[in-house]
């Protein structure tokens, strides 16, 4: 009897050490994965990250976005808005999960269906904070799959590198980024393009960015071949965070823009951009 009691005593004890430890062992992988944005704080700037164009430096967030936009003869709205989770892999490195956009088409038209997912890898090159420079050089790669279903956006799949690059002097910014969308076949339907995207960008307040993107893309093929198109981005940010907040907690940032084409030519017109990220 007593030597029942005793294994009982044993298997209970060891059950919760094991349950401490692994308890113990979650907490500590959380904690760490938590820290990885704190610890890219000491080592680039500080800014937010824009509307549309990529930001130059690694970040952890989720992002939920809703684009509304008009096109010839239609009106549409795009869930996803070609953003998800992004992830700090390493010192130096990021990968973001975007999965693939919603497109509700208000046209007789075109189908309303899911647009292309994508992969993306972020290499930090060189950077420093706001006593080291406050500036950051990043180099890009990624890769959208081409779509199962009814097809929207791109009709293949393709990749997209580029180069990120910024600097930051007082509460003013300029990033800019430069790359190419190059789809994998039917370049005579969908050909390729050049972009360029340019935003300066101001901190007035301790929560509060106003930032102004113009960007650009030059088609090369397809039916539109040498065409340009351009658009000009005005956007907001607002952070929400709690009053005892430390740099391992999440954050919160509402934003929006709108994207308007200073170009005779464009894919699309008054795009009406509204997001949440959290920042973790």
């Amino acid at each position: 009897m007593n030597l029942s009691r005793n294994l009982a005593s044993l298997v209970l004890a060891a059950a919760c050490v094991a349950g401490a430890c692994a308890a113990q062992a979650q907490q500590s992988y959380y904690a760490q994965f938590r820290r990885h944005n704190a610890t890219m704080a000491d080592l680039q700037p500080s800014w937010m990250g824009p509307l549309i164009q990529a930001d130059s430096r690694l970040a952890q967030a989720l992002r939920f976005s809703v684009s509304n936009q008009y096109a010839p003869g239609e009106h549409i709205f795009i869930y996803g808005n070609n953003h998800g989770l992004s992830t700090v892999i390493a010192n130096r490195f990021q990968w973001d999960l975007d999965p693939p956009s919603y497109f509700r088409n208000h046209s007789s038209q075109f189908k309303d269906g899911f647009g292309n997912a994508a992969t993306q890898l972020k290499y930090r090159i060189v950077s420093g904070n706001e006593q080291h420079g406050n500036f950051a050089v990043t180099a890009i790669t990624s890769f959208a799959f081409a779509p199962r279903a009814y097809e929207n956006f791109m009709l293949t799949s393709y990749f997209d590198p580029r180069i990120a690059a910024g600097i930051a002097r007082g509460r003013f910014n300029v990033q800019t980024t430069i790359g190419g969308l190059l789809p994998t076949g039917k370049i005579a339907q969908q050909g390729r393009l050049i972009e360029w995207n340019v935003t300066g960008q101001v901190h007035p307040t301790s929560r509060l960015w106003f930032d102004v993107e113009d960007n650009a893309a030059f088609v090369k093929g397809s039916p539109y071949d040498g065409q340009t198109q351009n658009f000009i981005t005005p956007a907001a940010f607002y952070m929400i965070r709690r009053s005892s907040w430390e740099s391992t907690h999440p954050v919160f940032v509402l934003d929006g823009g709108v994207q308007t084409a200073t170009s005779h030519f464009s894919f699309y017109n008054h795009n009406v951009i509204t997001e949440l990220r959290v920042l973790f």
